[in-house]
């Protein structure tokens, strides 16, 4: 799709015409890797249908499923294709699919496993950086969303600073800091992946409250398009809501009983 958008503004010497380039917003290759490490099935503070509480593995592909139906009805030429993260990351559906049920199917056998103990990104940035290649030569860019869950380990990679080919999202999921754990030193070292490998603004969000919104939130700001974002710090979405302070009118009345005018105050 491409945009072609023009300002035109009056002056005292007359019109002035300015125009912006016509600049092409391609379609996404979305790459989901999932963690599975045995922190995906730490209980979130949400019940489901059956009464037991929900856990971050169940939330996080509720959330999934529902970001590619909304990525869809947006444009449905985007694709979508998902690998897990373990030790290091492995292909769990390498065909990219606009199929909603396809990448739907994808992700109903996917559970969490044993406690991997290390976290390797490299294969994962290997892999995504190579289907940007594939993706770019269609005139279509690739994005990889991690979803990452473990609060005391922190990931690694090894890739070079001039090669950014794809946009890396990341949503941290984790436990409350204590004595075995160190979220914050995960978040930092996830912040510099972003900001490592990224070809256009890439997002970063973490939460350690165990809600069901802390998991859709941030992932229906992934909704947005690498090429139309901002920057995260300027981010003011979703807006807070504030309560709305009734407005009053002042009126002019005759009053009945003497002819002059009065003023009345109706909310």
């Amino acid at each position: 799709m491409e945009e072609d958008r023009v300002t035109v503004t009056g002056g005292s010497g007359g019109a002035s015409r300015y125009a912006l380039k016509r600049s092409r917003i391609n379609s996404e290759d979305i790459l989901f890797c999932i963690d599975v490490d045995a922190e995906s099935s730490v209980e979130m503070k949400t019940t489901g249908t059956n009464g037991r509480p929900l856990i971050r593995m169940e939330c996080v592909k509720q959330a999934i499923i529902l970001f590619i139906h909304n990525k869809l009805s947006m444009n449905p030429d985007h694709r979508f294709a998902f690998a897990t993260l373990s030790t290091s990351a492995a292909w769990l559906k390498k065909d990219f699919t606009s199929d909603a049920e396809s990448a739907v199917a994808s992700l109903r056998g996917l559970s969490a496993t044993r406690s991997s103990g290390r976290a390797d990104l490299t294969l994962l940035f290997r892999a995504a950086a190579q289907e940007a290649k594939i993706s770019r030569a269609q005139n279509r860019i690739l994005r990889v969303i991690l979803i990452y869950c473990r609060s005391s380990v922190r990931p690694t990679y090894e890739w070079p600073l001039n090669q950014k080919r794809f946009t890396l999202d990341v949503m941290y999921l984790h436990d409350k800091p204590g004595p075995e754990n160190c979220p914050q030193d995960v978040y930092d070292y996830l912040v510099d992946a972003v900001e490592h490998v990224s070809e256009y603004e890439g997002y970063i969000f973490e939460s350690g409250v165990g809600l069901v919104r802390s998991v859709f939130k941030p992932m229906s700001i992934f909704l947005s398009h690498p090429q139309q974002r901002c920057a995260q710090d300027d981010l003011d979405i979703p807006k807070s809501l504030s309560k709305k302070v009734p407005v009053t009118a002042a009126t002019n009345v005759e009053d009945p009983l003497n002819g002059n005018n009065v003023q009345t105050i109706s909310q």
